[in-house]
């Protein structure tokens, strides 16, 4: 009888996580109820919004001890009570740290696949959405304009900086790592990058943003908030897409000096979103990314894991910042 793998939540981290906080099982495979359709894993999305979902209830419900680890999936259809869905459907949704999962047909999305198949989790997924999400509808690059971008070497950044450049700004990028660094530049296209772990943000920002800061699409809160806001230009714009240096811990260090002083005196507009709030805006994202990559205006870096068990290693390891552009497990 075949089984389904899962990752559940050991124990909630009060501090940085551990593999402790993971436990693998294998239970029983589930049955579909009426209306409801059985799917088979494909690939699993990690995000630094997983570590998010552990600190309390959020945009979404508060996770729990016991319970199978959030993220979404991207996934086949095994069988369908729902009579929407067929057996081989490609579909995506949050299906968990499982190899098998039942869901309501109506939590279900489905996709056409594309070669390669990751490209729906990376920049056709929720990864790539968000960027153009943040970047072209909300932060609305103009081109001349000097735009920074934080984690820029990530799943997020990575593909937001080079939306940024589509539209013909200067994109600085910030990201850890000499290697990290040299590889926006090169391969992905930015006009600079500056790598925090080497020198200090406000030196470098001050030399590689001589005119200012017009647009800053932030990704990681703390410090580099800070030292931006200092450079930013008269009614600059600050798109937050993610605090990701106050999530894998247990004592999130204090706000950023400057809020709100410099916001009001700088007239600053500073947004949060999260995708799907309009969802109109997620339909052009899906049409403009894909144009964009089926004409090769778009570089897209995927760090794949095969198999469910690499998943707490692989989250750990992003929230290390080990990656370099999209990270997923590749779990069938």
């Amino acid at each position: 009888m075949t089984t389904n793998r899962q990752v559940l939540i050991e124990e909630m981290p009060k501090d940085r996580l551990t593999l402790s906080h993971f436990r693998v099982i294998e239970a029983p495979m589930p049955d579909p109820g009426a209306g409801e359709v059985l799917c088979k894993t494909r690939y699993l999305s990690l995000d630094p919004a997983n570590r998010a979902w552990m600190q309390g209830a959020t945009y979404r419900s508060a996770l729990e001890n016991g319970q199978v680890m959030s993220g979404f999936t991207l996934a086949e259809v095994v069988s369908s009570q729902d009579p929407a869905f067929k057996a081989g459907d490609l579909v995506e949704c949050d299906g968990g740290w499982q190899q098998y999962f039942t869901k309501p047909g109506r939590a279900l999305t489905r996709r056409d696949p594309r070669t390669p198949l990751s490209h729906l989790v990376s920049v056709l997924g929720v990864t790539g959405r968000t960027a153009h999400y943040g970047m072209a509808s909300l932060g609305q690059p103009k081109a001349g304009e000097t735009v920074v971008v934080s984690a820029a070497a990530g799943a997020t950044g990575s593909i937001a900086g080079q939306i940024a450049k589509l539209a013909g700004a200067r994109v600085v990028g910030i990201a850890g790592g000499a290697a990290k660094c040299a590889r926006l530049v090169d391969e992905f296209g930015f006009d600079a990058a500056i790598d925090y772990k080497a020198e200090n943000l406000f030196t470098a920002l001050k030399r590689e943003c001589p005119a200012g800061i017009d647009l800053y699409f932030d990704n990681v809160g703390g410090t580099t908030l800070e030292a931006v806001l200092f450079r930013m230009n008269l009614r600059g714009r600050i798109i937050c897409c993610g605090v990701v240096s106050q999530y894998d811990t247990g004592q999130p260090a204090p706000g950023p000096r400057g809020v709100p002083g410099l916001i009001v005196t700088k007239r600053l507009t500073m947004r949060g979103f999260i995708l799907g709030d309009e969802p109109e805006l997620v339909s052009l994202a899906d049409r403009e990314l894909t144009t964009w990559l089926d004409q090769g205006q778009l570089i897209v870096a995927e760090d794949i894991l095969d198999g469910l068990e690499t998943a707490p290693g692989g989250l750990i390891g992003l929230l290390a910042g080990e990656n370099f552009g999209k990270r997923m497990v590749r779990v069938s």
